[in-house]
């Protein structure tokens, strides 16, 4: 049996990524992409399009000092969304990240139109980006 396809989009995007490569992210997402991050620190709300959403993962690198690591665990689709289960880490300022989140994705065609973060830890995410 065939992988969904958006497994196979999402598989691709988490692994542009992990090489660093946020330009080639820009072909998995709608230019109208809304994403939004949990929690209350300060990178935390809704990214209207994709130069703000460009800036938010590049703000996310930089306070992680370059350690910040999205390793997906599995993927769901089904005709409209996608889900990775997905491990965040990291290291910042004497501070350690290491949770679990479910990140959902809504499609229109093969394109990402709408990103949500969760995570099984909200308060220790905000910690980490305090």
């Amino acid at each position: 049996m065939s992988e969904h396809p958006h497994i196979t989009r999402m598989r691709e995007a988490y692994l542009a990524f992990g090489k660093g490569d946020l330009d080639a992210l820009q072909e998995f997402w709608s230019p109208e992409l809304l994403w939004h991050a949990p929690g209350n620190s300060s990178i935390a709300g809704t990214y209207e399009g994709v130069p703000a959403v460009l800036g938010f993962l590049g703000q996310v690198l930089e306070l992680a000092q370059g350690t910040f690591r999205a390793e997906p665990q599995t993927f769901f689709a089904g005709d409209d969304l996608g889900v990775a289960v997905v491990r965040l880490t990291g290291q910042r300022d004497g501070r350690s990240l290491d949770v679990i989140n479910a990140q959902i994705s809504r499609f229109d065609g093969d394109r990402i139109v709408e990103f949500r973060d969760t995570s099984s830890d909200l308060d220790a995410l905000d910690r980490f980006f305090a």
